[in-house]
């Protein structure tokens, strides 16, 4: 838990840098990645921009949800 607890703090403050109105909502969708991914995505940069931009295609399909994380501060 601890790991998990950690790797999304520093994966919040990677994805932050470049997106930080929806660093939150990005956060959360890739912790739903097991450990393994989520580790591979800390030690390679470019691996977790490919991860963000098909977040945000996620976002962009689905405005619904991009609206109500806006709208809750839930991003």
């Amino acid at each position: 838990y601890q790991r998990r607890v950690h790797g999304g703090e520093q994966l919040f403050t990677s994805i932050n840098l470049k997106q930080p109105e929806l660093a939150a909502k990005i956060t959360g969708m890739l912790l739903e990645m097991d450990n393994g991914e989520i580790l591979n995505l800390l030690e390679e940069p470019k691996q977790l921009d490919s991860k963000v931009q098909e977040a945000l295609e996620v976002l962009k399909r689905h405005p619904d949800e991009l609206s109500a994380a806006v709208l809750t501060g839930d991003h």
